[in-house]
């Protein structure tokens, strides 16, 4: 796909393969909450790209809230966040006020509308068992090249773990350009483990409390926003 991939102007239905890791993320323009955005405008940065099923729904409020919440241990990550759902620029306005006037939570990242379903098509966020055009909570997490990282969908009745999906970032950041790969139920300061190795040279070197497949060593490199 080339690195300059952008969704085209909506006819109908569009069929495209599902997009997988590995995939630069399709680029386009969109209103958000905090004004006219690219997708491109978060280059250089990781990015947390996420769909929710409908403004003024209980999930969704709580997903909302909570990411809310963290977004400044995102912010320590280099991650941005990045909202969609099909619903209209002034729904997403009404609701994030509601939020702020209700709960005293403010939403300080971009929610974007899609009421065209061009997005949410392209990416293959819309729910085919709904009655509605509700999108599924989608999640891709995409690298400062424009690269999807990790894909994670949830149904629209089971909202997602914020502390879930800062694990996951950090574990991807972690990971990016080390020599080392994040086990089973990582965090931070836990051990992580080496690549299988390629060589006999390498396979020599093997030590500490594993074997040649399984060999966790300290993790001496995972400082928050490193």
């Amino acid at each position: 796909m080339s690195k300059e991939a952008s969704i085209p102007a909506y006819h109908g239905v569009i069929e495209t393969r599902p997009l997988r890791i590995g995939d630069v993320a399709p680029d386009f323009q969109a209103r958000t909450t905090k004004g006219e955005m690219r997708l491109s405008d978060f280059r250089g940065r990781w990015l947390l790209f996420f769909s929710h099923p409908a403004d003024f729904t209980p999930v969704c409020t709580s997903e909302f809230m909570g990411l809310a919440r963290a977004a400044d241990r995102f912010e320590q990550l280099d991650c941005a966040l990045l909202g969609l759902s099909v619903d209209s620029l002034y729904a997403h306005l009404a609701w994030l006020e509601t939020i702020q006037e209700r709960f005293g939570v403010e939403i300080p990242f971009p929610l974007v509308e899609d009421p065209s379903m061009a997005v949410c098509r392209a990416y293959g966020m819309l729910d085919l068992t709904a009655q509605n055009s509700a999108t599924v909570r989608a999640t891709y997490v995409i690298d400062p090249d424009g690269v999807i990282r990790a894909l994670v969908w949830y149904p629209m009745s089971v909202g997602r773990s914020v502390e879930e999906l800062l694990r996951l970032v950090e574990a991807l950041r972690r990971s990016e350009g080390n020599a080392v790969m994040t086990p089973e139920g990582w965090t931070p300061g836990c051990d992580v483990v080496r690549p299988v190795p390629t060589t006999q040279a390498a396979l020599r070197k093997v030590g500490g409390a594993g074997c040649w497949f399984y060999n966790p060593v300290p993790d001496t490199g995972s400082k928050r926003g490193q």
